[in-house]
């Protein structure tokens, strides 16, 4: 395996096991949304997207007859469970799920960018082909997240005021 190989698995390690990491963040989220519909299911739609971009990173790292690393993945989705503990204590923690997920999809953005800058040098269509998927997915993943930003807010600010049940 050429250095630039090795530097792309290694690349691929980390990046299934940050999208283990998102599983462990989202899934605790959606399960305690009450006041967000929208939220909730755009975070169950992305929860599928995330499961199959994990299986086609696999694919990837199969087709270097590599495997997943079980212990970068058991580490990130222990920092994610974490994570989402945190934030759920929070007074107001949709609006700070909200910032974190924002900034998640763009540590993903940047990495899928990565994986494909090199997956284009050494001419891997397939990989190529697979790892566009996952980053148009995040792509719009974090584009639905900023235009839900300001709407969020402004609902948990109603109904806080109104004495309602706003944090999650």
């Amino acid at each position: 395996m050429t250095d630039t190989n090795g530097i792309f698995v290694t690349g691929l390690r980390n990046a299934h096991a940050m999208e283990n990491q998102a599983l462990s963040i989202m899934k605790p989220q959606v399960e305690r949304i009450e006041n967000y519909p929208e939220v909730a299911q755009r975070l169950a739609q992305h929860i599928a997207e995330t499961e199959v971009q994990i299986e086609r990173l696999e694919q990837i790292l199969e087709g270097f007859g590599e495997s997943k690393s079980s212990l970068k993945d058991a580490a990130l989705s222990l920092s994610g469970s974490m994570a989402a503990i945190t934030h759920s204590m929070a007074p107001d923690e949709i609006v700070k799920n909200s910032f974190a997920n924002y900034a998640f999809e763009h540590f993903e953005i940047a990495a899928y960018k990565s994986l494909l800058a090199l997956s284009n040098q050494a001419g891997n269509s397939t990989a190529t082909a697979l790892l566009r998927q996952n980053l148009d997915e995040e792509l719009s993943m974090a584009q639905w997240l900023d235009q839900n930003i300001e709407p969020v807010t402004l609902k948990y600010a109603a109904l806080s005021e109104s004495g309602q049940t706003a944090k999650k």
